[in-house]
């Protein structure tokens, strides 16, 4: 059963992007927070795309999912080739910041799942320096099976949290949160890939005028070049999008 979105959308491949720009998608989970309105955030690129494309699990995921942002300056460049472009791109690691400003001044609790034991852990302990009027209600690594996850749901709910973000890969954190969803019941509930590995310290963001010039997966492809083989989805996106002009928007 898809969502109700009460907000404007472009379809890419029958996958919902919403059109708020940054400011709006942030008034728009401060709204979900407060009504405590359970809400599945994904924050999608090319890469998550073509995933979605190819394996049709992963499809039913964004199409169920409450509220899809622009992640990459891939969708941003496809949705203005159609015709029916995005306002701006909604990178999930600024709008994790801008979460965090908006909690710091509410008191929201936050609960950080995923990466390493010390990277989760550094992560949690730069963001509450940073924005002390949060609460961290629980930080836990990533590195835990199938058989370990009711332990882990019953810590999240016996925390509460207004935020839970997880960094497990694309692959794994958002079938995750499907499938645990209802019985999680948070508020906002956002997959944040490498987000935890950047704030830690233990890598680079891509400098600002990289940023600007949508540069930034070149950078990560130098400072991670094991990932190139999954980077080849990135022509083969926009190749695809060229080549099925016409047919994009549907599915």
């Amino acid at each position: 059963m898809n969502p109700t979105r009460d907000y404007a959308t472009v379809s890419i491949y029958g996958v919902p992007f919403s059109k708020m720009t940054m400011q709006e998608t942030v008034d728009w989970m401060t709204s979900a927070i407060a009504e405590r309105r359970p809400t599945h955030v994904i924050t999608a690129n090319p890469i998550i795309l073509m995933n979605a494309i190819e394996n049709e699990r992963h499809m039913r995921i964004m199409e169920q999912a409450d509220i899809i942002v622009a992640d990459g300056t891939g969708i941003v460049w496809a949705a203005d080739y159609i015709g029916d472009p995005l306002r701006e791109r909604v990178t999930g690691f600024d709008l994790l910041y801008e979460l965090m400003k908006q909690g710091n001044e509410k008191g929201w609790k936050v609960y950080m799942l995923g990466a390493a034991p010390e990277v989760v852990e550094a992560a949690a302990s730069r963001l509450q320096q940073l924005y002390p009027g949060i609460q961290i209600v629980g930080c836990r690594d990533g590195f835990f099976t199938e058989k370990e996850d009711e332990a882990v749901i019953n810590e999240i709910i016996q925390a509460q949290p207004d935020l839970l973000f997880v960094a497990r890969g694309a692959e794994t954190q958002e079938p995750w949160i499907a499938r645990y969803r209802e019985q999680l019941n948070v508020p906002i509930m956002m997959g944040v890939g490498g987000s935890f590995d950047v704030i830690s310290g233990k890598l680079k963001r891509a400098p600002k005028w990289m940023r600007s010039l949508r540069l930034e997966w070149f950078y990560r492809l130098i400072k991670e070049p094991w990932r190139y083989k999954r980077m080849l989805a990135l022509p083969r996106f926009v190749w695809k999008v060229v080549r099925d002009k016409g047919k994009v928007k549907k599915k």
